[in-house]
């Protein structure tokens, strides 16, 4: 590659085939300012972080001791805890605290020892060694990936020595645990943890297994009463025209934003969120900002400049609380790492997670104004930069001029595009805010090979400015650690750092790592081991004290206000959610049963082959199966491609397929699933950009893949030969003709899509609805069906141009006889206004329940004059309840990091 002396391999499989295969994740971190070198895919267990998530990026760096690999920390489970001492601590001059976190690396090339185990700090300071006859049974499970070693201070640091806890971490896949719980009792390692859980997990199938079968049979009674009751057979048509009424009786109350009975327990935050402090109205904005604005005003302002404790208080700052009888000691509550004689690092900054239409854009451009006197620094440019979404750049600027008086006009630059001018600290002068892209900043960062050139400051451009602030707008486009644009966007330099979105965890808690990461919260937590071992895992597990730790990051980094509390009192009208559940007509059960066993098949061969070179073929082919069986609910003839199941069937036999006609059209179809399904490319773990797929079956960004095939002329997938980018495949130049349909066939979820369309125009003509579905095959079928009826709409999704878009958005906003939008979830979860609807129907679920409900709150916002309702369809007894059930279990986990206790009680839990 140009810039680099020597030829980078991209790797992203196991081993090669006909090597031993390693059996266990590769670990390895990607320190801000690094270049990394090549990586590794972990396949990992299929659930439903599997499902969220993509490869390892090509760009991590792969340690020879454990470090970072999100999903082997989060996956494995704890086997036992070795009681042991550290050696050599008489050099350490660190504060120790019982209970501290600590971190385990192996040291190879250590003169005197090569099993030693360093024992470092939060900070990577060294604080002595494991002892000698330990590490050498310690090092070879830490060398081969097969355990995850951490530890914890047990007991105060003496002359020499220093007790400590190494908890042993392992792989939960039941097939390879056997073989290593066998090797750790030849070495007498400890397993007290695994078969204690072993025990409780027996019990758990074994009530499970009760449960199922005292279900089944009352499910098939009432399956039985049901269908002579209504004297129809399920799924078929009803004899009579039912009224929305009807339909809304026989749907399911539904509020995703409801708090739970478990996390009502730990109290709600409302209280303290209403009696926050009020800022001044900034002289400088013309619009009068309404009292909670005010209040997030005061608390950002607050947030650029936070204060630690002081002395004799027992608050906590960012974590950070001073030692009750030592005020020189500051201990972080989450890691237990404590320092003596000087001031840990506070982070500037924070999350603004406010639900969308409350104004996070106005808050933050008052922020600028009210900041602007104050900000006397030479060493700081005075400009904030903005990342944002192409989509919603133009709306910073649009906003900044409409909120700001002329008189104390903003200096915008808009930093995008092959003519944008360029910039350095003394051009930047000039400007109050720059706003750029995601994609800008991760294409300056990544511009040059090799680890020197990634090193900031630079002589120009955005990595040269030391900016006042930096905000991320859509800031859970970083969500992904790992990734270009995060490692990009966390490189930048400034004194503070802002995160502006409604969904800061959509879903999993790795999603809050990576912005903490961003906004440099210090005591340890910018590393993903540490924030998973105090925060993830205990979560998790429901263990009540890191729930309590989660809440007091939250209230200490992230303010979020819902549109639902009381004192923010926007009036919107009411919002009703219903889930509607539906019954397989008898033709559409037998292609669903049919689909469920081939998908079971595959994943009794994944499993099989989890160990081996066939994994990564097996995953894939497991992927389509699920997305077949999601399919088959919205429409039968959405999965009607036979042919990529003889693909996937000759891919099962060889490595690569020839690019016949036939293999062709089979990959391309294959192709648009993954672009369907919004997948990643699995090397720079961004969106499918330019999507290709390989004569292999794999899809990657165009400009991604045609690096790697001129460096190395193989799949990093799973290392087939591509000798050029002829053995790619691109999407078909024109959209291929929606599949042919019979109006007349049955479905049954377009028989309820039309029901609720039907019964709405019946009691109100005027009520607009949405209906929002991932795949634009669906809105295909839809159409013809919507035109049977007499049913006047238009269409939005990603492949129409601007101008169409816009088109069919103002034939919404003003056409009366336009009732129905017919919507890509992709497209119209962010950046549209829709309040011309009052009506929203989900055809189909997807597994982020945030992406959902902005797409809900486009409706739902702002300028909404009528009462809304929601319509989830769900097929019973399928899939889509596993996804709904995916779902809760990520709101859950939402709720959960914005719930707090009373302060006194906090105050008592941060004592004890």
């Amino acid at each position: 590659m140009a810039g680099s002396n020597r030829k980078r391999t991209i790797d992203l499989t196991a081993a090669d085939i006909g090597s031993q295969t390693r059996k266990n994740p590769r670990l390895g971190d990607v320190p801000i300012g690094s270049r990394p070198d090549d990586g590794e895919w972990d396949e990992g267990v299929l659930d439903e972080g599997v499902l969220d998530e993509g490869v390892l990026d090509e760009d991590e760096v792969v340690d020879p001791s454990q470090e970072y690999n999100d999903r082997a920390f989060i996956q494995y489970m704890l086997y036992g805890t070795l009681n042991a001492k550290i050696v050599g601590v008489r050099y350490y001059n660190g504060y120790a605290t019982i209970g501290e976190m600590v971190m385990l690396r192996r040291e190879p090339h250590n003169p005197y020892d090569g099993n030693a185990i360093q024992v470092l700090n939060v900070q990577s300071q060294q604080i002595g060694h494991i002892p000698r006859q330990i590490a050498a049974k310690l090092s070879r499970y830490m060398d081969n990936r097969s355990l995850i070693v951490e530890g914890v201070i047990t007991g105060h640091k003496g002359t020499f020595d220093m007790p400590i806890a190494v908890k042993l971490y392992g792989t939960s896949d039941p097939v390879e645990r056997l073989n290593l719980t066998n090797e750790m009792k030849a070495d007498r390692l400890p397993l007290d943890a695994f078969k204690r859980n072993e025990k409780a997990e027996r019990d758990r199938i074994k009530a499970a297994q009760q449960a199922a079968k005292k279900q089944k049979g009352t499910a098939r009674q009432g399956k039985s009463n049901e269908q002579w009751a209504t004297g129809a057979a399920p799924g078929s048509s009803q004899a009579y025209e039912q009224s929305l009424d009807d339909i809304v009786g026989e749907s399911e109350r539904f509020n995703p934003r409801n708090v739970d009975q478990m996390v009502e327990k730990f109290g709600a935050q409302e209280t303290d969120l209403q009696s926050l402090p009020m800022a001044k109205q900034p002289m400088e904005i013309s619009a009068e900002l309404l009292p909670y604005q005010l209040q997030g005003l005061q608390w950002l302002l607050d947030h650029e400049t936070p204060q630690l404790p002081a002395a004799g208080s027992a608050d906590v700052v960012q974590l950070w609380r001073r030692a009750p009888h030592q005020a020189n000691v500051f201990t972080n509550i989450c890691t237990n790492y404590s320092i003596k004689d000087k001031l840990p690092e506070l982070a500037s900054g924070g999350i603004l997670a406010d639900d969308m239409g409350l104004g996070k854009t106005v808050q933050m451009i008052s922020l600028i104004m009210a900041d602007r006197a104050l900000n006397k620094e030479d060493h700081t440019s005075k400009a904030t930069l903005i990342l944002a979404p192409l989509s919603v750049m133009s709306n910073w600027s649009s906003q900044i001029k409409r909120h700001v008086k002329p008189e104390h006009e903003l200096r915008v630059l808009t930093y995008h595009g092959t003519r944008k001018r360029p910039i350095d600290p003394k051009t930047i002068a000039d400007y109050d805010v720059v706003v750029t892209t995601y994609e800008t900043v991760m294409t300056e960062f990544w511009a040059k090979q090799g680890k020197s050139s990634q090193s900031v400051p630079r002589s120009n451009g955005l990595f040269s400015v030391h900016w006042r602030r930096i905000v991320l707008d859509e800031g859970h486009n970083i969500r992904n650690p790992a990734s270009k644009k995060a490692i990009a966007a966390s490189n930048l330099l400034a004194r503070s750092r802002w995160v502006l979105t409604g969904t800061p965890i959509i879903n999993t808690l790795k999603d809050l790592y990576s912005l903490a990461k961003f906004i440099r919260l210090s005591g340890g937590l910018d590393r993903f081991e540490l924030f998973n071992g105090a925060l993830i895992r205990p979560v998790n597990q429901g263990d009540e004290h890191g729930s309590f730790l989660l809440q007091m990051l939250m209230s200490s980094i992230c303010l979020r206000r819902r549109k639902d509390m009381p004192f923010i009192d926007l009036r919107l009208p009411e919002l009703s959610e219903y889930v509607h559940r539906i019954k397989l007509l008898p033709h559409e059960q037998e292609k669903y049963d049919a689909l469920e066993a081939q998908a079971k098949g595959t994943l009794d061969r994944y499993r099989q082959n989890l160990a081996g070179h066939d994994a990564a073929k097996t995953y894939r082919h497991l992927l389509e199966n699920l997305l077949r069986l999601r399919q088959v609910c919205n429409h039968w003839k959405l999965c009607g491609e036979e042919r990529i199941t003889g693909l996937m069937e000759l891919l099962s036999e060889q490595k690569t397929v020839d690019l016949t006609p036939e293999n062709c059209a089979a990959l391309q179809a294959m192709l648009q699933l993954s672009i369907d399904s919004r997948e990643d490319c699995p090397i720079c773990l961004e969106p499918l950009h330019d999507a290709v797929i390989t004569c292999c079956a794999h899809a990657f960004g165009y400009s991604c893949i045609e690096r790697v095939i001129e460096g190395q002329h193989k799949c990093p997938m799973c290392r087939a030969e591509l000798p050029s980018t002829g053995a790619l495949v691109r999407p078909p130049r024109e959209a291929p003709a929606p599949p042919p349909i019979d109006v007349d066939a049955n479905s049954s979820k377009i028989e309820a899509l039309l029901k609720i369309l039907k019964a709405t125009a019946s009691k109100d003509k005027g009520i607009k609805t949405i209906v929002f579905s991932q795949w634009t095959g669906f809105l295909d079928i839809v159409e013809p069906q919507l035109t049977a009826a007499g049913i006047r709409f238009a269409r939005i999704d990603g492949t129409m141009s601007a101008l169409a878009r816009d088109a069919s958005l103002e034939a919404l906003d003003t056409d009366p006889q336009c009732t129905v939008l017919l919507a890509s979830l992709a497209v119209c979860s962010v950046g549209l206004n829709l309040v011309a609807a009052s009506q929203v129907v989900l055809a189909d679920s997807w597994w982020a329940p945030a992406i959902e409900d902005q797409a809900v709150d486009r409706v739902h916002r702002l300028g909404q004059k009528r009462e809304t309702t929601v319509f989830r369809l769900v097929v019973e007894g399928t899939v889509e309840e596993n996804v709904l059930r995916i779902q809760e279990d990520k709101r859950k986990l939402m709720r959960l990091a914005f719930s707090e206790k009373s302060k006194e009680k906090k105050k008592d839990r941060v004592a004890a």
